[in-house]
């Protein structure tokens, strides 16, 4: 079958909140139209910046091919690496980034649209793909029931600023405030997933330290992930050279090579 996403998104979206509490003491700007949902001011009172949601016309989109939501409040939340594009701290660095991302997507692998629902950049800033309640490209068997959130850079050694982890906390927490994630919802990386590196070692241990961390059975899991869509760019995590065992001594066998890095 073929991947499906939802049409362009015109408005501009107000800062998030920097807590699930401070939502509950807002008034809420609750709208939704195609990929977006507004999120209201946020009210912080130390002066750090806070994580803005932006567009897909901000950054740049093109129209999506086609469209398929999926009913009620996400079970899961996947977090990814980009792994290429690199990481970007400005805000016009990051647009770029995610209108590569949909480049490779839409136009060198065939599919309707950038296969997350939501991009973090270096800058804070939070970057609508396919957004809420809509089936997304980025994990097999998940992808229509889930929100996939891809933190833009390589961090398989070094953990995102902490900008980039505040927003997407923030995303979480709105998500389920306005019940587009299921407050029982289940923290994965996608590596639990999928045979693959994502979202890199390092970001995936601080991710096992948040609240919903799951580590899935085998029947969640699924025994043979299905061989589909791959993740980011054709080039990423490209294989090691292959290293033939030696005896003696044993050598113990490889993991398989990180350029298995697919959905």
């Amino acid at each position: 079958m073929g991947d499906k996403a939802s049409g362009s998104v015109t408005q501009h979206h107000p800062p998030l909140t920097d807590s699930y509490d401070q939502f509950r003491q807002q008034q809420q700007l609750a709208t939704s139209c195609g990929y977006s949902q507004h999120m209201q001011q946020a009210n912080l009172g130390d002066g750090v910046a806070t994580a803005r949601l932006i567009s897909r016309s901000d950054w740049g989109a093109r129209l999506p091919k086609s469209v398929e939501h999926f009913q009620g409040p996400a079970p899961y939340v996947i977090i990814h690496h980009s792994y290429m594009p690199p990481v970007c701290y400005t805000t016009v660095d990051c647009m770029k980034s995610m209108r590569d991302m949909q480049d490779f997507h839409q136009l060198e692998r065939g599919w309707n649209d950038i296969g997350y629902s939501f991009g973090i950049g270096g800058d804070g800033m939070i970057y609508t793909g396919r957004g809420f309640n809509v089936i997304g490209a980025h994990a097999p068997k998940y992808n229509d029931r889930s929100v996939g959130i891809v933190l833009i850079g390589d961090w398989r050694t070094e953990l995102p600023p902490k900008q980039m982890l505040d927003a997407a906390k923030n995303l979480i927490a709105f998500g389920v405030f306005k019940g587009y994630i299921d407050p029982a919802y289940k923290l994965l990386g996608h590596k639990q997933v999928r045979d693959t590196e994502c979202p890199g070692g390092r970001l995936f241990a601080e991710i096992s330290t948040w609240p919903h961390f799951t580590h899935l059975n085998t029947t969640e899991a699924g025994s043979t992930p299905t061989p589909v869509e791959p993740h980011a760019h054709a080039h990423a995590h490209p294989a090691p050279p292959q290293v033939a065992p030696q005896a003696p001594p044993q050598v113990a066998a490889q993991s398989p090579p990180a350029a298995t890095h697919k959905v």
